[in-house]
């Protein structure tokens, strides 16, 4: 029987959501005012589509590095997963200052290039550990690939 440890499942869940939350401290600053005169692509989602998409996907990330810690932090299989996920979790936050924040689309593209890496090469390490916790991120990476392309698609429309 699979018993869960609900302290560090909420502790995992709320690193993840604090990571939204810092994001979105530089979304807010520009989302009534510079993003809204952006020209975008006609695949755009309306506004209130990001905040419970991202909300989930910050949830199922929490879930999966759960599901890592809980297999113990003295594997290196398991260290490897946790510092590449805290890798890829430091990058979206990056994303988010480097679209919103300094308003540099441009910018912006070329990391969430390097994200969507990091967060492939943490699926990929997670499948080692487990396989779940590898295909939580699965919705994660999806978005990300749907974000890559809205953000460079923003950049050729505004330049």
């Amino acid at each position: 029987m699979f018993k869960v440890n609900i302290f560090r499942l909420l502790v995992s869940v709320i690193i993840c959501q604090l990571a939204g939350a810092i994001g979105s401290i530089f979304t807010s600053s520009s989302l009534e005012s510079w993003y809204l005169l952006l020209e975008k692509p006609a695949f755009n989602p309306p506004s209130w589509v990001f905040f419970p998409v991202w909300t989930t996907l910050y949830t199922l990330m929490g879930i999966s590095l759960y599901l890592i810690w809980e297999k113990g932090l003295q594997q290196r299989e398991v260290k490897v997963g946790v510092f590449l996920f805290g890798l890829q979790l430091g990058l979206n936050i990056l994303w988010s200052l480097l679209f919103f924040g300094l308003r540099a689309p441009y910018y912006a593209l070329l990391e969430i290039l390097v994200l969507w890496l990091a967060i492939l090469l943490t699926a990929i390490q997670f499948w080692k550990v487990s396989k779940t916790a590898s295909v939580l991120l699965i919705p994660y990476i999806l978005w990300v690939s749907f974000a890559a392309l809205l953000n460079y698609q923003i950049w050729v429309l505004n330049t």
